[in-house]
């Protein structure tokens, strides 16, 4: 399965324990993990801004996600969704990106639940997906 995660999810997985970390995890064992250059940036942004992180410790973790992906979206038009522009650019590099499923923690994002047919869902929902496949 090709999954996208959003920033907020990549975030996550970096500065907490939990499910987040796990699901990451996961993705990065048994599926494949699409980001975007639009992703990317975020990611060090908020890894610098909101968390504080020295700016190597940062880049070295977006050039860890980064080296994991199977694909890097460098460039896609923004989707037709009733979000914001920065999520809607998002969602298209997940379209671009021929993703399978999109992860988002975000409310105003994970309300859409599907954007043309890629399902929007929570990292719960995706875990408990991937889980109830696996066994």
């Amino acid at each position: 399965m090709r999954v996208f995660l959003d920033t907020n999810v990549l975030v996550s997985a970096f500065a907490t324990r939990g499910l987040c970390v796990e699901l990451f995890e996961l993705v990065l064992q048994e599926h494949d993990l699409v980001v975007g250059r639009r992703v990317l940036d975020e990611l060090g942004r908020a890894l610098r801004r909101k968390l504080r992180m020295p700016e190597r410790t940062a880049t070295e973790i977006v050039d860890f996600v980064a080296g994991e992906a199977v694909e890097i979206v460098e460039r896609a038009q923004a989707a037709e969704a009733p979000v914001d522009r920065d999520d809607a650019l998002v969602l298209g590099e997940a379209l671009a990106g021929r993703s399978d499923v999109f992860v988002t923690g975000a409310r105003a994002v994970g309300s859409i639940g599907r954007i043309a047919d890629l399902p929007v869902v929570t990292p719960r929902a995706l875990w408990e997906m991937l889980r109830t496949r696996r066994r």
